[in-house]
């Protein structure tokens, strides 16, 4: 059996993360699976190419040096914001009134739809994603199994769709990125990806909320019998808790970040061992040292979770069907591992909550980060990637060298970078911080907190989502 290689990128808001498989037959092998910090990219989306180039670059010459191999082509996925959702339509008149319906019209269906689609605004605007709802023939509606529809004798054929429309300018951003670096590239519509590894079928067919939390983007994607009935996205995630704990701390954003990581948790009232712990930064270069108790930093982190899980709570109730979701919500994405974090979000909407990670559909032998949440994306599109037989991305054309962009190293070593990975190892974590013995009267923590002011508010986003697309580049 012959066997093809695939290549993933994820252009993420905290880190570009590239990943090849070996694809022989149904097996999937991860061979390859390297990150760095991203730059140039805000949100889940491109809007600095030259800048964003770098890391990609950097990957790519790591991994065909590793391996000995070329690299012609990728998958990389559709931004996550900001994605607005519409409803195409398509019909097939057949000359054969007595024929069956095929297939191919089944799938040309689709193209149809694609073609037939008006985008309001075609010079800002694109489809991202075409994702069809159910069918009708002369004597059946509303039917969502395509292999039900195919055989059935029938005049017309109907084909119902949701268009998910997004910026054009961010998926020209992407392209700029690999045409300087001679690569094809094939864009695969990021939540039916993530969710393809992450959820079962009987989760998709009895209803359940698929929520996406990654750096700059969460995203929640609506499933009811078994097909992505909605999507919608806001642009607060990991990273916008990091900035929270900066502003109310004094602390830098990589050391926020770091206690983010190493002691975050919600529910403060619940962290038994640690809530009257206290974190000591030291400061070897003057001797100074800054205390941060535990509880409150949980208190930082839990006010903007909150916020968040209502902004989701209010996007599910949009999709219709807040009341049949059978299978609850399913927590993905590197900042949906915070602690206690789906405790809060089962105790604030009553849902059955999980956190969901790539399903072993792989083979990620001596890869283990490649089984985490943060991994959803990239193994997502190397599923999309399978499932086309005829795709291979590794071939032995030689292509000149492209230079990374060039800007100051040391000023992009002191950049932050939200989300992600650790940014300081654990010995340098054990040398900065230390944790001070219990105290035997701890301060009491004032109640009813007022909500700190630099608080931006999500809900201000949410509902005018639509106005993002108004005077878009």
């Amino acid at each position: 059996m012959e066997e093809r290689y695939l290549a993933a990128l994820d252009l993420g808001s905290s880190k570009v993360a590239l990943m090849i498989a070996k694809v022989e037959g149904s097996d999937v092998q991860v061979i390859y699976y390297g990150k760095r910090p991203s730059e140039g990219i805000r949100c889940g989306g491109v809007f600095n190419a030259l800048r964003a180039r770098g890391p990609v670059l950097a990957l790519i010459q790591e991994a065909e040096e590793s391996l000995g191999i070329k690299i012609t082509q990728v998958l990389v996925g559709t931004p996550g914001y900001p994605v607005l959702e519409r409803v195409g339509e398509a019909v097939i008149n057949k000359s054969d009134e007595e024929g069956c319906v095929t297939r191919e019209e089944i799938d040309a269906l689709k193209n149809i739809a694609l073609d037939d689609y008006q985008i309001d605004n075609p010079g800002k605007e694109a489809i991202y994603g075409c994702v069809p709802q159910s069918f009708s023939t002369d004597d059946q509606i509303q039917m969502t199994d395509e292999d039900e529809i195919v055989g059935m004798m029938s005049s017309v054929v109907a084909g119902h769709y949701k268009m998910f429309i997004g910026r054009k300018k961010l998926l020209d951003n992407i392209d700029q990125i690999f045409n300087a670096l001679q690569l094809a590239n094939h864009k695969v519509f990021t939540p039916v990806a993530v969710g393809d590894v992450i959820l079962s079928s009987d989760e998709k067919d009895s209803g359940v909320a698929l929520v996406d939390m990654g750096a700059g983007v969460t995203s929640v994607s609506v499933y009811m019998g078994g097909i992505l009935r909605h999507y919608a996205s806001i642009p607060f995630g990991g990273a916008t808790v990091t900035s929270d704990i900066r502003l109310e701390s004094g602390f830098s954003e990589r050391l926020s970040e770091n206690l983010k990581l190493a002691y975050g948790a919600c529910i403060p009232e619940k962290l038994v061992t640690l809530s009257d712990k206290i974190i000591r930064v030291n400061y070897p270069e003057n001797g100074n040292f800054r205390d941060i108790k535990v509880q409150y930093l949980s208190r930082i982190i839990a006010e903007r979770e909150k916020e968040i899980i209502q902004a989701v709570l209010w996007e599910i109730q949009q999709s219709g069907y807040a009341d049949e979701l059978r299978s609850g919500v399913v927590l993905t994405g590197g900042a949906a591992e915070m602690t206690n974090l789906s405790s809060l979000m089962s105790s604030i909407s009553g849902y059955n909550v999980r956190i969901g990670y790539p399903r072993k559909y792989f083979n990620c032998t001596g890869f283990p980060e490649a089984r985490e949440a943060s991994a959803e994306v990239i193994l997502g599109l190397i599923m999309a990637g399978k499932t086309q037989e005829m795709l291979n991305c590794v071939g032995r054309i030689d292509r000149p060298a492209v230079e990374p962009d060039t800007h100051d190293e040391e000023e992009a070593a002191e950049e932050p970078q939200a989300g992600g990975d650790k940014l300081f190892s654990d010995e340098e974590m054990d040398k900065m911080v230390e944790k001070p013995e219990k105290k035997k009267k701890p301060e009491k923590v004032k109640k009813n907190r007022p909500r700190p002011v630099w608080i931006t508010k999500i809900s201000d986003f949410v509902e005018n989502a639509s106005e993002l697309f108004d005077g878009a580049d």
